[in-house]
């Protein structure tokens, strides 16, 4: 119930809305890397002289104006236009929803191929990061289209607690792709539901990708998989070059720099932008752990009162639906 709670706020507008305004006055500086460019190249600058690339994700939800759609793509282009100007190690992740894919197919796909072709001329690589179930499908429309219209620089990410991870993993293997546990509330139809199902199933694509497939990144913070990765590649003597391990910007940032230290290519993934919040709730749905750490972190008093208020609706409205 915890993670369907924090799943419920993250697709909450209207406390999307009031959470941008309070802004950072949440403590969210704590897992964004601030609210525009200039900020987030400060925090990215530091983690490459730490010897640690980046994954940049300029944040946005509930993008269902075409306007908005644009503006997003152009914030986008000028992050690529920062990675070169700087020359800082570090690539773009892309949400296909933030770029107009709820709004029309053909005009997303414009956008993002804009994008990629931009940053194919400083040979900057664009990951498309996957989304909820309906738009997994339409993703991977993209990433395969755009791929056989010369969009070499791109990639995607695998959900393992998807039934046919597995399968997406093969049919992607000749991709850099990322590889995550998932993050959304899916139906048991389509989605494990177990954790322990969830981990044996990103164990198996795990290893599926780093023996077939080509540059696999390895996106968590659970130690078991962590050690489970550095037994496998050694046993099965996979190079250091084939992979990377991949945590989120403010969380185990000493396990970040030791992974780094040990000589493990390694990579944060860091958002920016105003628009955190769902990004935020998501975090702490994925893992009673990182709400530990949040509760240390970030949350004040303002922040408990917004969640308090939040925790009792949406407790009440799960009581009553229970009841009808």
């Amino acid at each position: 119930m915890l993670r369907d709670f924090f799943i419920g706020l993250s697709e909450n507008q209207l406390l999307n809305r009031a959470a941008q305004n309070y802004g950072m006055h949440l403590g969210a500086q704590q897992v964004v890397a601030g609210t525009n460019i200039t900020e987030m190249m400060e925090s990215v600058k530091e983690l490459n002289q730490a010897g640690i690339s980046c994954t940049i994700d300029n944040l946005g939800e509930f993008v269902y104006d075409k306007s908005k759609a644009i503006t997003a793509k152009k914030q986008i282009l000028s992050v690529v236009d920062a990675i070169r100007e700087q020359q800082a190690d570090a690539h773009i992740s892309i949400k296909p929803s933030q770029l107009g894919l709820d709004i029309d197919y053909d005009f997303c796909k414009a956008q993002i191929k804009e994008i990629a072709k931009h940053a194919a001329q400083d040979d900057i690589f664009v990951n498309l990061d996957m989304e909820n179930y309906p738009r997994l499908e339409p993703t991977f429309r993209l990433v395969d289209e755009l791929t056989e219209e010369g969009c070499t620089n791109i990639g995607t990410v695998i959900q393992a607690y998807f039934h046919r991870a597995l399968q997406d993993t093969r049919d992607h293997r000749d991709m850099r792709t990322r590889l995550v546990k998932g993050a959304y509330k899916e139906s048991p139809e389509v989605a494990y539901q177990n954790k322990q199902e969830i981990d044996e199933n990103f164990i198996k694509i795990i290893e599926w990708h780093l023996l077939h497939g080509t540059f696999t990144s390895i996106a968590t913070h659970d130690d078991n998989i962590i050690d489970h990765v550095k037994r496998f590649v050694r046993e099965h003597a996979i190079s250091h070059n084939q992979f990377e391990f991949q945590m989120l910007y403010g969380f185990r940032k000493d396990l970040q720099l030791q992974l780094a230290k040990e000589g493990y290519n390694f990579c944060t993934y860091v958002p920016f932008g105003e628009d955190w919040y769902g990004y935020f709730m998501r975090r702490l749905a994925e893992r009673p752990q990182n709400i530990n750490l949040m509760t240390k972190q970030v949350f004040n008093k303002k922040t408990n009162t917004v969640i308090g208020i939040a925790a009792g609706a949406f407790l009440l409205g799960r009581l009553s639906k229970r009841r009808r």
